[in-house]
């Protein structure tokens, strides 16, 4: 299934201007709506429910919030699936459109969208300089993680393909492990 592609060309600001449907995403000038499936909604549940269950449980541990406008550059402005950002950073107030990029961001993939994840957005995290991109493969019961190695590090230089039987851990995220598993249980 192909993501429906509702304008040829925009530019962040005319994005950001725009009255269309929430939920989509700018891609290299294209707006694309993603057409998530259940199986999306749940994992998306579960993942958000770690995070945020981890972040609260200890004062100092940032802030984990679901799909909002990120901009990148005048082509690119996307809405992770799940954000978190980490404690002391000088963000703007929650009502503002754009947030800037987080510190974690998770894109679970969608049949119509899962080519944008892998492919553009993933080029365009790394050259932005997100720290680190779990990209969640549901068919393949995966979780991609690319991270750098270091805070200068210019590119994703760690990757990690995690499956049922590993936990997903992070160096920004101190003490939070899911297994795997647990990201794709139906209930």
């Amino acid at each position: 299934m192909e993501a429906m592609t509702l304008v040829q060309r925009m530019s962040a600001d005319e994005y950001l201007a725009w009255d269309g449907p929430r939920g989509t995403n700018l891609v290299e000038g294209e707006v694309v709506m993603p057409q998530p499936r259940r199986i999306h909604q749940r994992v998306l549940r579960q993942l958000f429910l770690a995070l945020s269950t981890w972040d609260v449980a200890t004062e100092g541990r940032g802030e984990t919030i679901l799909p909002i406008d990120v901009s990148l550059d005048d082509g690119n402005v996307y809405a992770p699936d799940v954000l978190w950002y980490r404690s002391g950073r000088d963000l703007p107030p929650p009502d503002v459109r754009p947030q800037p990029l987080p510190d974690i961001a998770v894109e679970i993939r969608s049949p119509s969208t899962w080519r944008y994840d892998v492919g553009a957005k993933k080029a365009a995290y790394e050259r932005h300089g997100l720290p680190e991109l779990w990209l969640v493969d549901t068919p393949a019961q995966e979780i991609l993680v690319f991270r750098r190695s270091a805070q200068q590090a210019s590119v994703f230089d760690l990757s990690l393909q995690l499956a049922a039987g590993d936990t997903l851990t992070s160096p920004l995220l101190p003490g939070f492990a899911l297994p795997v598993a647990d990201a794709f249980r139906t209930r």
